[in-house]
């Protein structure tokens, strides 16, 4: 249980309200030689919290509702992307040009997923895409060197590090003096006048409209999570940057899909956000600058407003204008060599530090409406994988198992079917749970790029 006091104390919470919480522990959950299941349990934990703290002081209840954390629906949500299945078929997770490959010194992760990062990668390797040929190429220089290049031409590489090699590293000492979660009142706007819930279950994001410009995974997550708690969440992507079609699928739940070109917007744009109550981004940091998106801008062109920003290496310090993934994160930060060895390189069981920072965020977002609705201020929280990957090396404990804690056996239970514009899916139900809450997402995903790029009329309770 101190693992959820932890983070609920780092997102401002009363210490107090963490007794609220309670666990079903699960052998084999997330199992790991870094404590995994700690740190999945603490984040679902406070996001489960924050969503019980918004509806007490939504509906005037009495106490906040009791909130229960299951390692086995925990597990199965941290692993979403790979539980799912579309009309059966398995997802495809990653491209052949994702992964590790050996260099003359060492090891080198790569991220090739999307088009333009791939054909980034090409370029700097000098051949065709072939995974022997990338493979023969690579092996021919130096781990640190890809790393440079690869950046500098825009794509995705990182060279193996140690822990020791991580802790020494400019990066990792910035990213170290920040808080787990950066909190932030950027102005004096009013107090925000939130109206009681309506119905069952209690949605206590109901109402709040959401701007979604995310992308790669940790984003997304929040954002979904914010779906099932009742917010209107509009996911806006570039018409020319499609998300890949089964992870738009695993993270599209509850919310609609729209496309919207900001350099071309015009008013399309400046019309959602004079009517959204959150935005929240997972682009490089400062990437989204020139269009008027930095925090401070955003809380003048629309005071009250909650900004929620999420990126891999953090916005400050030598990297902090660098892409980055979770399995990058894993390579760059000694994880890959704690779960394996340097001569081997291993991973987590799932992409935890994604899902984790996920649920943060979508924690952090929560909590800010909540202190807006007695505090005022347009809000600013933002997270970054590599602060949450710091949190798991050298802030949580191994929790110990107990004779009386049940298995994990599979994912059996915590697995739902339906049908949807994209096919019978078959996925894993949300770990945030607490008394009164929703148990599922109100829809389907739907097909990317199809909604219109406009607020629904009647709010979120429309039916799907």
């Amino acid at each position: 249980m101190m693992e959820i006091k932890t983070a609920w104390t780092e997102l401002g919470g009363d210490p107090a309200l963490a007794a609220r919480a309670s666990t079903v522990a699960r052998r084999g959950a997330l199992e790991s030689r870094l404590p995994v299941r700690e740190l999945a349990r603490a984040c679902v934990g406070a996001c489960a919290l924050a969503a019980a703290e918004l509806a007490v002081r939504r509906d005037g209840l009495a106490e906040v509702p009791g909130v229960l954390v299951d390692d086995g629906a925990v597990a199965t949500a941290f692993h979403s992307e790979r539980n799912l299945l579309v009309d059966g078929r398995q997802p495809v997770t990653f491209a052949p040009l994702s992964r590790l490959w050996r260099t003359a010194d060492g090891w080198v992760r790569t991220h090739a997923n999307y088009p333009h990062h791939r054909a980034r990668l090409l370029d700097v390797l000098g051949v065709p895409e072939d995974v022997t040929a990338v493979e023969a190429a690579l092996a021919e220089r130096s781990s640190r060197e890809i790393e440079e290049a690869v950046y500098a031409a825009g794509g995705l590489a990182v060279a193996l590090r140690t822990p020791e090699e991580w802790a020494s590293h400019e990066q990792a000492l910035a990213v170290a003096a920040r808080p787990l979660v950066e909190r932030e009142r950027l102005d004096a706007a009013p107090a925000r006048v939130l109206a009681p819930l309506d119905g069952t279950p209690r949605l206590p994001a109901a109402g709040l409209r959401v701007l979604d410009l995310t992308r790669v995974l940790a984003g997304p997550v929040a954002t979904r999570t914010l779906a099932l708690l009742g917010a209107d969440v509009l996911r806006v992507d570039p018409p020319h940057l499609p998300e890949l079609p089964d992870q738009h699928a695993d993270t599209g739940f509850g919310k609609r899909s729209a496309t919207v070109d900001l350099t071309v917007a015009g008013r399309t744009f400046e019309d959602l956000l004079e009517s959204a109550d959150v935005l929240v981004t997972g682009y490089r940091p400062g990437a989204l600058d020139r269009f008027g998106l930095s925090p401070r801008a955003l809380a003048e062109r629309r005071p009250g407003l909650v900004v929620a920003q999420v990126s891999a290496w953090g916005g400050y310090g030598p990297w902090g204008d660098r892409r980055g993934f979770d399995s990058l994160v894993q390579v760059a930060s000694g994880i890959a060599v704690t779960e394996g060895s340097a001569e081997r390189p291993g991973a987590l069981p799932a992409q935890a530090l994604d899902h984790g920072t996920g649920y943060l965020l979508a924690a952090a977002v929560l909590r800010a409406v909540t202190e807006q609705s007695y505090d005022g201020g347009s809000r600013l929280v933002r997270l970054a994988l590599a602060r949450t990957a710091q949190w798991l090396v050298g802030g949580l404990d191994a929790g110990t198992a107990s004779p009386g804690d049940a298995a994990y056996d599979g994912p059996g239970p915590w697995l739902a079917e339906r049908d949807s514009a994209l096919g019978r899916l078959r996925y894993a139900l949300p770990p945030v749970s607490f008394a009164g809450g929703p148990a599922d997402w109100a829809r389907p995903p739907v097909v990317w790029g199809t909604d219109s790029a406009r607020w629904r009329r009647t709010g979120p309770a429309d039916p799907p």
